[in-house]
């Protein structure tokens, strides 16, 4: 993820002024990652007791296969779609995360796909993350 994400020039200039550590919960599996003036610096596995994030994206082990295909279903094809349905849920302090809603989007979109390429970078924007 963090090679994938660090290799977008575009989204790296995107996240220039984020600098915070989030914690990206699937299932019962959670990572804390750092982020840099865009860059991914590190993505470190939890359980970490006590170690502080800014947010946390929770979404349900059932929900990401979903998520990361090629065109997901209505209601698995962004965030706020799997919100709504319940399958996911965002905590702590958003506001960084609105600010910046297209970068996350996009770090998301990194984590799911299986290539770097521009073409599918460009089929995950097509359909929303």
């Amino acid at each position: 993820m963090a090679e994938r994400a660090n290799g977008d020039v575009g989204l790296i200039r995107r996240g220039r002024f984020v600098d915070l550590e989030f914690m990206l919960q699937i299932g019962d599996q959670g990572h804390y990652i750092r982020i840099d003036k865009g860059r991914l610096t590190s993505v470190t596995p939890s359980p970490l007791l006590l170690r502080p994030w800014t947010f946390a994206i929770h979404i349900d082990a059932a929900a990401w296969p979903q998520f990361c295909q090629k065109m997901p279903r209505p209601g698995y094809h962004d965030i706020f779609a799997m919100c709504k349905l319940g399958v996911a849920r965002i905590d702590g302090d958003i506001n960084p995360f609105m600010a910046n809603l297209r970068y996350f989007k996009e770090v998301l979109a990194k984590a799911t796909s299986s290539t770097s390429s521009a073409a599918a970078s460009a089929k995950e924007a097509a359909h929303g993350r």
